[in-house]
């Protein structure tokens, strides 16, 4: 076939691009007339992407444009859809068919193939994005017989730009810093992003490890789509290194993830070399099986490869910018997009010729899986919370994001020693479409063919979300509702004006939003240090430790009661009416065990040297779990602001080398006056070596001596690296309920997700130690068996005073990636139960 250079097409990039011979239709729209500036010459904001996706679907017949939801900064997240005029016009019926087969229903020979492109998830990842305008310029302009025919064959799902707030970061960076010649020195600031730079969404979070966990509104916007249509194919296209070539996959053959057909990968290595044939043309360098492992499920080349699609990563090196020298020479924008653009067209070429093969594999995929669930020694799983309705009700609604089938029981079940109660009960069928997907969800594998992991090695939700499941092998098919589970709005019963004072229980997960919401309007509330009994109109109604009271008696403004009915109503969470402050069992309601609890005031470092992600991850879950926007301030102003305005701080993880004493004494004296301080990973590290937490430590050089480096060869060391991290694995802690930052754990034992080796050495002092690892901790996910004996000697989550203040330190991240709503209660007890503890740091002999 003939190639030619096509500089209309690419709208003058300065690099040749080699394309089949076509004709371009004049009266489509070029991405130059509406930006007004040659493709890769700046860098295009999400506006101009949409400005241009609404010209292109305009003016063609072959493109319909799409807003499928909304970024956190309001930015519309797009979806433009290719294909013939035919084929668009009988779009529904094309999806829904393309969608039976995940019921076993087999599509007619001549159905589209569904090509979904994904685009800059990665907000300073930009050859992506303008891949994506080229790409939908040439499939609506070219007027070649290939293209007809792919557009005939195909319908090509195209989404631009998956985290438009992290891409307006970016590109605002690199535009504001371009200058007349761009600068291609990797020294020059437009190549060196400020933090948190682009790369996340508005809450720095990394979307693309958001697939499974639809933490944020991009994610669930993309997945929504994504079950509606079921792609064969699924591009997902990123940057690496400067220094590096292309990558595609396959990746690493040792390190997929076991639930994936053998076939996926078979068919990725046909689609492979198209890509291969696509680059070998344009003379640039690639590489395949080298780097970028297919197995955490929550990334977007994964998911498919459990849902009946095959996954494809693309990783272009990055010019980070508008030029950069490498090692390859300089490394230009034009040409990173047109990289990108050509393994777009590689992807549609390969999806179509082997259109039929990857329709088939799809509806096998499914029809095997229900084959294999059949096969299980179990029918299901069990899902059970009996004190948390909120809590549960986000992992149900998740898993039914998920197309996730789940059932609730009618009549209370039992299953061996296991009583199972209606109402607080749910069950997860094996028998279902999404069989593969939810045996990954749940999976508590420990040990794989390949110990190396790019991400995380565990993900369990029930265990993030701290439900109570277990497999069941009885099929409990006669106590289920007929129907798959739906969320219904809860309604609660307001109490009646002129009680002595109301109540609400701890454990639920709206009831710190609920307590918050009380605060900020100046409602007086008191929080129980112990179990116990107040008279309702409905009789004796028991309480557990941290349940929050609001003494009518001690109220001041007229209107407090209807505030306190709106925020209970809002929040769904029952209030009890307490006639008399004489207590049937337990305290009386006037006793020193109730605490008055204040509106937390929270300060957030946040800035450069601290982990971003993990910065931003507090950031979210104080909002969505306490109600609290923090302050938020970088490391470098710590010591010239007014700390006495605080009533807590909180230190994520991060680099503190460079704190000294200026930062030191201001955090001494606010502590010493009653300031509640929160550590987490690094940040404890640094409490320890400046003795603000009493606690002794076991490093990662320590925790690495546990392994043995006896007869390794040169060729070992990526194995032993690997041996020596925890990437992510879960691990169980034991906690001491009765402690004020235990309050309103359903169960003793919390699943807690570690990826750090540092580890906490327990307090010999008393009431010092929160939470410890059980003996036998590990309950997901790879580590070293070295490690997990020393871990089954650590503390999690250690908390002793200093002055009138306290001290709370923890060596993993509680909220990890927003989904670990379990532990994330440890973090948000410390906000309002921090300062009703006590507890010394030394023992009577250190006395």
């Amino acid at each position: 076939m003939k190639y030619l250079l096509l500089t209309l097409l690419l709208c003058s990039f300065h690099l040749q691009a080699i394309w089949p011979e076509s004709a371009l239709d004049p009266e489509v729209p070029t991405p130059a007339q509406t930006s007004g500036y040659a493709m890769g010459e700046w860098h295009w904001r999400h506006d101009q992407i949409q400005q241009y996706f609404e010209r292109l679907a305009a003016h063609s017949a072959l493109a319909e444009l799409q807003v499928i939801g909304y970024s956190h900064q309001r930015r519309p997240l797009l979806q433009l859809i290719v294909s013939s005029e035919a084929n668009l016009s009988r779009l529904e019926q094309i999806r829904q068919q393309n969608q039976a087969q995940s019921r076993g229903q087999a599509l007619s020979d001549d159905a589209p193939v569904i090509v979904w492109l994904g685009y800059g998830v990665h907000g300073n990842e930009p050859s992506a994005a303008h891949a994506a305008v080229a790409l939908a310029y040439y499939l609506t302009a070219s007027q070649s017989t290939e293209v007809q025919q792919w557009l005939d064959e195909a319908v090509i799902i195209i989404q631009p730009s998956l985290n438009p707030d992290g891409h307006d970061r970016f590109s605002h960076w690199v535009n504001m810093h371009r200058g007349k010649t761009p600068v291609a020195d990797p020294q020059h600031r437009e190549h060196v992003e400020p933090w948190p730079n682009g790369r996340p969404n508005h809450y720095w979070f990394d979307l693309n490890r958001d697939w499974l966990l639809l933490q944020h509104p991009e994610s669930q916007a993309r997945i929504a789509e994504y079950h509606r249509w079921l792609p064969q194919v699924l591009g997902d296209f990123h940057e690496m290194g400067t220094n590096s070539t292309y990558f595609f996959q396959p990746g690493i053959p040792s390190r997929n993830y076991p639930l994936t057909p053998e076939r996926n990968f078979e068919l990725t290595r046909i689609l492979a070399e198209f890509h291969a044939a696509s680059l070998d043309q344009a003379k640039e360098l690639y590489y395949t099986e080298e780097s970028f492992d297919d197995f955490y499920i929550g990334k977007g080349s994964t998911y498919p490869d459990v849902t009946g699609g095959v996954g494809i990563l693309f990783e272009q090196a990055s010019s980070r910018g508008h030029a950069q020298e490498s090692i390859h020479g300089v490394l230009t924008f034009e040409r990173t997009i047109r990289n990108q653009l050509l393994t777009s067209l590689s992807t549609i070429r390969g999806s179509v010729e082997y259109r039929r093969e990857l329709q088939r594999y799809q509806l096998d995929f499914f029809r095997l899986g229900q084959t294999e669930a059949r096969q299980e020694n179990y029918r299901g799983y069990m899902l059970t919370e009996g004190q948390d309705k909120t809590r549960l009700q986000a992992l149900l609604r998740l898993l039914r994001q998920h197309q996730i089938e789940v059932y609730p029981l009618v009549r209370d079940w039992q299953d061996g020693q296991y009583s199972y109660r209606a109402g607080e009960s749910y069950f997860v069928p094996f028998q279902q479409p999404q069989y593969r997907l939810l045996k990954g969800a749940f999976s508590t594998r420990k040990n794989f063919p390949d110990n190396t992991f790019y991400d995380v090695s565990s993900w369990t939700l029930p265990y993030a979300y701290n439900i109570e499941f277990r497999p069941v092998q009885r099929d409990p098919s006669r106590v289920l509702s007929n129907d798959n589970w739906q969320e219904v709005a809860q309604s609660v019963v307001a109490p009646e004006s002129g009680a002595y004072a109301y109540a609400f229980d701890w454990q639920d997960q709206n009831a710190p939003l609920l307590l918050q919401a009380l605060l900020a309007d100046g409602v007086v509330a008191k929080v129980a240090q112990a179990d116990f009994t107040a008279v309702t109109p409905d009789g004796p109604q028991p309480f557990v430790a941290g349940s929050v009271l609001i003494p009518a008696g001690l109220q001041q403004q007229s209107d407090w009661f209807s505030r306190l009915l709106a925020a209970q109503q809002r929040l769904s969470l029952p209030l009890y009416a307490v006639q008399t402050g004489l207590t049937p069992q337990g305290s009386d309601l006037g006793s020193f065990r109730f605490v008055p609890v204040s509106l937390p005031q929270v300060l957030l470092l946040a800035g450069p040297g601290m982990n971003s992600t993990e910065v931003g991850e507090l950031w979210y879950n104080l909002e969505r779990l306490a109600g609290i926007s923090p302050s938020m301030v970088e490391p470098d102003r710590f010591s010239r602001i007014d700390l006495s305005r605080y009533s807590h701080i909180i230190l994520p993880d991060g680099n503190y080398q460079s704190w000294n004493s200026a930062e030191l004494e201001p955090l001494r004296r606010w502590l010493n006056a009653g300031g509640i301080l929160w550590g987490q990973k690094r940040a404890l590290s640094w409490l320890v070596q400046h003795e603000l937490l009493q606690a002794q430590l076991w490093h990662p050089a320590e925790m690495n001596r546990l392994i043995s480096h006896q007869n390794l060869r040169y060729a070992d060391q990526e194995v032993l690296a690997g041996r020596q991290r925890i990437a992510g694995a879960i691990f169980e802690a034991e906690l001491d309920r009765s402690h004020p930052l235990a309050f309103g754990f359903p169960r003793d034992r919390l699943p807690l997700f570690k990826n750090s080796t540092l580890l906490l050495q327990p307090s010999h002092a008393p009431f010092v130690n929160v939470a410890l690892y059980s003996e036998q901790p590990h309950l997901a996910g790879y580590t070293a068996p070295e490690f997990v004996p020393r871990i089954g000697q650590a503390a999690a989550l250690i908390a002793h005073n200093h002055g009138r203040g306290r001290v709370i330190a923890m060596t993993d991240n509680p909220v990890f990636r927003g989904y670990f709503k379990g532990s994330s209660r440890l973090l948000i007890n410390a906000l309002y139960l921090g300062h009703t503890f006590s507890a010394s740091p030394q023992t009577e002999e250190e006395d």
